[in-house]
C-alpha cells in the first residue's frame, strides 16, 4: 500500500511537471506576442500600412495558419529546436497582426481585458484538470461549432450584420471557454499514456502549449469585443 502511494505520488508530480512546462510554454508564447505588438504599435504608419495592404495582410495569415497545421502534424519528426523555432515565429508573427488592437482600443481595456481572460482561462483550465467527467463528446461539439464561427465570421465579413457579430462574439466566448477546459483535459490523458524520451515530452508539452495559447489568444479578442474601450 505505502509503495502504491509513493507510485501515485511520483506520477502526480512528473504530471504538474509535465503541464507547468505546458504553461511556461504559452506563458512565454503570449510574451512574446505581447512585446512584438506593442513594439509594432509604436510605429502607427506601418500598422496602418499592414492593415491597408490586403495581400501582405492575408499572405501573413497563410503562413501563420501554415505553421500551426505544419507543427501540429510533423512536430514529432521535428527537432525541438526547431519546433521551438517555429512556435516562435508564430507568437511573432500573431504580434505584428495583433498590433492594429493597440491603435483601436485603449491600452487600459486591453490590460483590463487581458486580466479577465487570464482568470476565465485560468479557472476553466483548472477545471478540465480536475474533473473526473469525460469531456471528450463536448471537445467534440466545440469543434465543430469552431468550424461553424469560422464560416459565420466568413459570411459576416459580406453582410455586415451588428446582430450577426454580436452572435458571433458571444458563441465565440462560449466555444474558446469549453475548448480550454477540453484540451486541458486532453494533455492530462495523453501524458498519462507515458513517454519515456525526454525529448517527446518536451515537444508535446510545445504542442500543449500552442493549443492552450491558440485558446487564450482567441478568448482574448473575443472578450475585448465586449470589453474593450475604442480610441
Amino acid at each position: 500500500m505505502e509503495q502504491f502511494e509513493v507510485a501515485l505520488s511520483g506520477a502526480q508530480a512528473r504530471e504538474r511537471t509535465f503541464l507547468n512546462q505546458v504553461y511556461l510554454w504559452m506563458a512565454l508564447g503570449l510574451a512574446l506576442t505581447g512585446i512584438v505588438a506593442g513594439v509594432t504599435a509604436l510605429s502607427p504608419g506601418v500598422v496602418v500600412g499592414l492593415a491597408r495592404n490586403i495581400g501582405l495582410f492575408i499572405v501573413l495569415a497563410l503562413v501563420q495558419i501554415g505553421l500551426v497545421i505544419w507543427l501540429s502534424s510533423q512536430i514529432m519528426n521535428l527537432s525541438l529546436m526547431t519546433a521551438t523555432i517555429g512556435f516562435s515565429v508564430y507568437a511573432t508573427l500573431n504580434g505584428v497582426l495583433f498590433s492594429s488592437i493597440f491603435l483601436i482600443y485603449t491600452a487600459t481595456s486591453i490590460a483590463s481585458t487581458f486580466l479577465v481572460t487570464a482568470g476565465m482561462f485560468g479557472a476553466v483550465s483548472l477545471y478540465g484538470f480536475t474533473t473526473k467527467r469525460d469531456l471528450t463528446s463536448m471537445g467534440s461539439f466545440m469543434f465543430m461549432a469552431l468550424i461553424g464561427l469560422i464560416l459565420a465570421s466568413i459570411v459576416n465579413l459580406f453582410f455586415r450584420s451588428p446582430v450577426f457579430y454580436w452572435i458571433v462574439t458571444y458563441a465565440g466566448i462560449f466555444i474558446f471557454v469549453g475548448l480550454t477546459a477540453y484540451d486541458t483535459q486532453k494533455l492530462k490523458m495523453i501524458h498519462q499514456q507515458g513517454f519515456e524520451s525526454g525529448d517527446v515530452l518536451k515537444k508535446i508539452a510545445l504542442l500543449g502549449a500552442l493549443t492552450l495559447y491558440l485558446d487564450f489568444i482567441n478568448l482574448f479578442l473575443m472578450l475585448l469585443r465586449v470589453m474593450g474601450r475604442r480610441k
